[in-house]
């Protein structure tokens, strides 16, 4: 430069040490910037440049050198920024060093910086990944009173690592805020957490939180809807699952194969054998395949019900290709069937090429 008339000043070395770090040659950057702060004047190295090298030690895993240069940015009187600090907190995260991130998250504080989203995500994540879950939900609540709204990537993804590791009742309390506020949560995580307040005996919670997405005009897709008729039929609420089910239309939904399953089995447990013939009827003029374990579960319980005949016209359905016989059937179809088998005497009830059964004698 000084050959074309030009004097190099700290922003042209600014530009050379962002594309030596982009070009992971932090090492050679830190060599440029020792050589600015010796010449001094114009291109003292100020909070940008100093900034760039740390976040280039950061993205090559070298975080013990981006602290000694935060140390040495600090004791050269250039005051650290947001982009500063929260590569540094970035970086002691993913190495796991979440005490010497805390450390720095306060100091930040101290120093009159306000942690932006990236840097509460940073901290979130490295809480959620020790599995310092109390932490993570205290600093998430945190983020989101002051304003500080994950996107919905990552608050998606946190609510539902909460679900999973048992913490639903959390999860639902924070997406609840979080709607109330006006911040929008995807359909596919009230699933989620419905699911797993669920799979945490919190059926009574799941029900309530349904009712409070419902009165806030939650739209909810079928997966949410499938989980929670299925929650009805354990709480023993069949008319409310019933009411569920009619109510799918009515929200522009369409009954799915699984909707269809779990329907049929809830309404088979509770004696409805009927009904559920009929939903079963639906099911197929709805386009929906059975799959082969609704079929062994249904010729199953209707075994065990002493329906016999219903059993034998979901024995017809059995091909060999799609939807094959279980194991578990035809060792209950062997011993309701056998010499001394309870329906022994209503063998010929069954579809002739299962007949066969009649002739087995089990051994005790």
């Amino acid at each position: 430069m000084p050959e074309l008339g030009c004097a190099p000043d700290v922003l042209s070395y600014s530009l050379v040490l962002k594309i030596l770090c982009d070009d992971s040659r932090s090492q050679r950057a830190l060599d440029l910037l020792q050589m600015m702060a010796k010449q001094g004047g114009r291109c003292s190295p100020n909070v940008v440049a100093y900034s760039t090298v740390i976040h280039g030690f950061c993205k090559e895993g070298k975080v013990s050198d981006a602290c000694d240069l935060f140390s040495e940015m600090k004791q050269q009187r250039v005051e650290p920024n947001v982009v500063t600090y929260t590569s540094v907190i970035g970086a002691l995260c993913k190495a796991r060093a979440l005490d010497k991130a805390e450390l720095l998250l306060r100091q930040m504080v101290d120093d009159g910086v306000r942690p932006n989203n990236v840097t509460y995500n940073y901290m979130v994540h490295g809480y959620s990944s020790l599995g310092l879950w109390e932490k993570a939900v205290t600093l998430f609540r945190e983020m989101t009173s002051k304003g500080d709204i994950p996107n919905i990537v990552s608050r998606t993804s946190f609510i539902v690592s909460l679900c999973k590791h048992g913490r639903s009742k959390e999860a639902a309390e924070i997406s609840l805020a979080m709607i109330k506020s006006g911040t929008a949560v995807s359909p596919s995580t009230y699933g989620v957490m419905l699911a797993g307040l669920c799979r945490d005996n919190c059926t009574d919670e799941a029900i309530v939180l349904f009712r409070e997405l419902g009165a806030m005009n939650v739209k909810f897709n079928i997966t949410t809807f499938n989980t929670m008729i299925n929650v009805m039929y354990r709480a023993r609420r069949r008319e409310e699952a019933k009411d569920l089910f009619a109510a799918i239309s009515a929200n522009g939904l369409v009954p799915n194969a699984s909707t269809y399953e779990i329907m049929i089995t809830d309404l088979l447990k509770e004696g409805s054998v009927e009904e559920a013939d009929q939903m079963f009827s639906s099911m197929e003029r709805s386009g929906c395949a059975p799959s082969s374990r609704l079929i062994n579960d249904i010729i199953r319980m209707l075994l065990e019900k002493g329906e016999i005949v219903k059993a034998g016209n979901y024995l017809n359905k059995v091909d060999g290709k799609s939807i094959s016989l279980e194991s578990s059937t035809s060792l209950l179809m062997m011993s309701l069937f056998s010499w001394d088998g309870k329906y022994r005497e209503q063998i010929k009830s069954l579809p002739a090429r299962y007949q066969f059964y009649g002739g087995v004698t089990t051994v005790e």
